[in-house]
């Protein structure tokens, strides 16, 4: 049985890390671990604006992401439970600091920094997804995942009018 949307961006909320695919100007694949914060349909990330990632998306905003979510078996954390997972594709908007929310931005990982000169290098990216996410394990009991066919799902990531309202 699919998750939700509302259970799949709530199960991304709960979460911090996820792995960002986009390609170089080259064309050829390239990934980066990142950490995130979700407000309003989008996920936002933080980042030097000298980062190769910053230059990539510039030239191509089409982005794909990957979440983990763990999973354990309450009271027998020896074993081991495959964490369950939300991939996307989306589109990515490269922003300034001031461009967001400064709520949005004091929960991401450079908006600890009171430096001006750090938040001056800061780019944030914008990560609105779209079409479906592909989920595995999520909205589920430990024991349905082991059955692959139940694990696994789709969800709308959102309509359009849910995610232009989100700017």
């Amino acid at each position: 049985m699919s998750p939700t949307t509302e259970q799949v961006w709530e199960a991304l909320d709960q979460s911090f890390f996820g792995v960002l695919a986009f390609v170089n100007r080259k064309g050829h694949p390239r990934t980066a671990g990142v950490c995130y914060v979700v407000h309003r349909r989008s996920l936002y990330v933080s980042t030097d604006k000298s980062m190769w990632k910053v230059r990539h998306i510039t030239a191509n905003p089409a982005v794909s992401m990957t979440v983990t979510i763990p999973k354990r078996v309450p009271f027998l954390p020896f074993i081991k439970v495959p964490p369950a997972t939300v991939t996307f594709r989306g589109d990515a908007q490269i922003l300034e600091v001031d461009d967001i929310a400064p709520s949005v931005f004091a929960r991401l990982p450079m908006g600890k920094e009171r430096d001006p000169d750090v938040i001056e290098d800061t780019a944030i990216i914008r990560i609105i997804p779209r079409g479906d996410f592909v989920t595995y394990g999520i909205a589920m009991p430990i024991t349905q995942m082991r059955k692959h066919e139940e694990a696994h799902g789709r969800a709308a990531c959102g309509t359009e009018k849910e995610l232009l309202g989100s700017a």
